[in-house]
């Protein structure tokens, strides 16, 4: 491949593996909040921020989309929120002088960490390949630029417009408006990458794609089932629900392949007495250490129980419900009954006895919360997976009553929001409808692109322009060597951001670099200081407001940019592209138009600080499928992913860090798990450690097992003997992205299988032992 986009392993300091015995949150949380908040020099300016933060008047958490509760405390924030605010208000600046010093070539050489630290984006820059160096540019010849590119292509097809969960419902509403508007649906966004099967799975079953809890429900669960999903680092305000749960008595099954430290014991940083006391509580009364891909297995087994105790006349389904509100039981009961004891606890890893005794918890509960990530939707069959753990809430009435819900963890802040008001390549017909009644155009009626199918179309050239609203794409996406070379491929890369990353220096042959406005700044126009909204994981919309200036004159909101986007290419435009730049209320008045029964009064709403909640039918037992009715849906057999004909054969999940968030790296250290200054390691099971002769700090190499005639490896990895089921391993995004297919997707979704990667290992030419490891 092009040596400018060959995959560069850099180490940021000297590698150590300290095993971590402490409760998570607590004096190491408050320690790790306190030392980011130094390393940016934002000490006092940052805890301010973070008093503002998930407040009433303030900004959402740039973080993830955990909801805010509903008896908010003066402090509303978790570390890894402190650390992604810490990091958008850092003092450090990425200026032209900057640009100047580097060669695009030689910032590929450094690591995300390195570039991450860099600090923030202060003007618009455009890459010259002659010096091979980003240089200024003006805005108004960006826009132009653009607007260029794109009127100049043979088919609106030929581009792809990507979104990032950051962005906000008035940018992402408007962002959907101008490219359909432009011609096409192409609309690859991040949430491709993590819970698109939640988005596709449970429409055919219970008739939205959204969860259907809201925080009350906690209050009132009688047993919470946590599977695939590492709380304590990927939604941390949520363990203090779990923390209160437990307290109650309340019986928490965590369903995963790795144990991870938040969900075994805890300490909440803003319990005084726990703190003062080096207290903390435990928080699983169960932990099912599952095989990769045994999940289906255990939800089976989970069914066939209450099948064979209803059979017993004991009380197990809920028949008054399933009478009135579902169809399709008996062929999920001949389905179920259909699989042996004996294969579900062989594909699963998990005995009999086990699987039974959660069963009995689950059938004993009158009202059960099942919380689940991406352990779940990143498998080759992950929206059917989803469907089969709708069938299992739905035996026993688990939907529309206090306490019971289907409960996706969403990862970025407003990646469901998006999804909401317009970012889908796949939109219905009613939809379309809706905009063209309000708008005026006739928008594109052919689905577009999901990310996988984006990367596709820049392979096989028929893709020429990639605009990028927020994000890392190309980090994030699989099959890494492949997808470097296809961006490079771009006639026009375009990014909006607020800080460097390697999306960046893998471009086109002309590429633009756009800073934005961050979440914690405020936004001004000549209509006066202006807001925007933010959509939680349970579809709670509330309004969004900066209390920082700017970062520097030349960062524009992105909603702007947006609009004088859709101006400098649609010259022909009818929609008052210009006025949206100052007034977000006329914004919100046509998202109102455009989804009435949603949106309805949707700025009177908004003067309420904390929001309103989006009616999710399934909460009232109202069905919006075409049956009218929830669906049990037949998925035969126990295998979520392909079977792969090879003995030496590990099935890899790539997980991040707890000092990182998405493709953001806040440090090369991984606390909860004890490894530190090194991001290039393998946590393996002892006994598959043994088998290949590996020992802890052995180098080794991992290959992909694949037929499709591309060999994707990555050297160098130190493995970690770590309590991991057999036949399973685990090493972090993005760095071990090159050994996932393109193609290993789920079909339904298009959603990268990145928990269930088969793998074997490989000698490595990297040398011999380099990590160090402390007792």
């Amino acid at each position: 491949m092009n040596d400018r986009v060959k995959i560069v392993k850099v180490r940021d300091g000297k590698p150590e593996v300290k095993p971590y015995h402490h409760p998570a949150g607590g004096w190491g949380a408050a320690g790790a909040t306190a030392k980011v908040l130094m390393e940016q020099s934002v000490l006092v300016k940052g805890s301010r921020g973070l008093l503002a933060m998930n407040q009433p008047g303030g900004f959402k958490c740039p973080s993830c989309a955990f909801p805010d509760p509903d008896h908010r405390k003066t402090l509303e924030f978790c570390e890894n929120g402190a650390k992604a605010l810490a990091h958008e208000t850092t003092k450090a600046r990425v200026t032209r002088e900057f640009f100047a010093q580097y060669t695009v070539t030689e910032l590929l050489q450094q690591s995300d960490y390195w570039l991450e630290m860099q600090g923030r984006l202060t003007e618009p820059m455009r890459y010259d390949p002659a010096s091979d160096k980003y240089v200024p540019i003006a805005w108004d010849d960006a826009y132009a630029l653009i607007g260029a590119h794109l009127r100049a292509l043979s088919s609106p097809d030929e581009a792809e417009f990507y979104t990032s969960g950051r962005t906000a419902n008035e940018t992402a509403f408007l962002y959907s408006i101008m490219v359909r508007e432009f011609g096409t649906n192409n609309f690859p966004d991040c949430s491709n990458m993590c819970h698109e099967p939640t988005s596709r799975g449970l429409p055919p079953s219970i008739g939205i794609g959204k969860g259907t809890a809201v925080m009350a429900d906690f209050e009132h669960t009688e047993a919470l089932f946590i599977i695939g999903q590492n709380t304590g680092t990927n939604s941390p305000r949520m363990m203090t629900n779990l923390v209160e749960a437990r307290k109650r008595g309340i019986p928490i099954v965590l369903i995963n392949p790795m144990p991870e430290r938040a969900l075994v014991r805890f300490t909440e940083p803003q319990d005084i007495v726990q703190m003062a006391t080096f207290g903390s509580t435990r928080i699983n009364s169960e932990f099912v250490h599952v095989r990769i891909g045994g999940d289906l297995a255990i939800f089976k087994g989970m069914m066939r129980h209450l099948f064979e105790a209803d059979d017993r006349g004991e009380p197990a389904l809920d028949h008054a419900f399933i009478a009135e509100h579902t169809l399709g039981l008996e062929a999920l009961r001949a389905d179920v009954m259909s699989v042996s004891w004996a294969d579900i606890t062989r594909i699963s890893g998990i005995s009999e006895e086990q699987i039974r005794r959660i069963a009995e918890i689950y059938r004993k509960s009158n009202a059960t919360m099942i919380c689940y990530g991406m352990g779940l939707t990143q498998h080759q069959n992950g929206s059917k997976l989803l469907q089969q753990l709708s069938n299992l809430l739905l035996l026993r009435g688990n939907y529309g009553k206090p306490g019971a819900a289907i409960v996706p963890i969403r990862g970025h802040s407003n990646v469901q929001g998006d999804r909401t008001v317009g970012i889908d390549e796949k939109p219905t017909d009613a939809y379309l409808d809706r905009v063209r009644d309000v708008f005026g155009f006739e928008p594109p009626r052919t689905h577009g692109h999901h990310a996988v199918e984006a990367v596709d179309a820049m392979e096989n050239g028929t893709a020429k322009v990639f605009f990028g609203l927020g994000g890392n794409f190309i980090r994030a996406v699989p099959d890494t060597e492949r997808s470097y070379a296809a961006m490079a491929k771009l006639a026009l890369t375009v990014n909006v951001a607020t800080k460097l990353n390697r999306g960046h220096l893998i471009h086109g042959k002309d590429s633009l670099i756009l800073p934005v406005v961050a979440r914690s700044e405020i936004i001004r126009t000549a209509k006066g200081e202006q807001f925007v909204t933010i959509e939680d994981a349970m579809a709670n919309v509330t309004p969004s407001r900066g209390v920082f200036e700017p970062v520097g004159p030349d960062v524009r909101p992105e909603t702007e940019i947006i609009c004088r986007v859709a101006m400098a290419t649609l010259p022909g435009s009818k929609i008052p592209w210009a006025s949206y730049i100052d007034d977000y209320a006329l914004i919100r008045d046509r998202i109102a138009d455009v989804y009435p029964q949603i949106y309805a009064g949707f700025n009177a709403k908004m003067q309420d600080p904390r929001g309103f909640h989006l009616d999710v039918p399934p909460r009232r037992r109202v069905w919006k499928t075409p049956s009218g009715k929830a669906n049990f849906l037949v998925f035969p057999g126990l295998q979520v992913n392909d079977i792969v004909d090879d003995p030496q054969m590990l099935r890899l999940a790539t997980v991040r860090s707890h000092d990182q968030y998405n493709t953001t790296i806040y440090s090369n250290s991984d606390r909860y798990r004890g490894v530190y200054n090194d991001r290039l390691v393998v946590f393996m099971n002892a006994d598959d450690m043994t088998d290949r002769g590996l020992a802890n700090g052995s180098v080794i190499g991992l290959e992909t097992c694949s037929t499709d005639g591309h060999r994707r490896t990555v050297d160098g990895l130190t493995v970690v003997q770590y309590d991991m089921p057999r036949g399973a391993i685990a090493g972090y995004y993005p760095e071990l992205n090159p050994l996932l297919p393109l193609e290993f997707h789920d079909k339904i979704s298009g959603t990268p299988a990145a928990k269930a990667i088969p793998v074997k290992v490989v000698p490595s030419e990297a040398g011999a032992e380099r990590i160090r490891f402390a007792s």
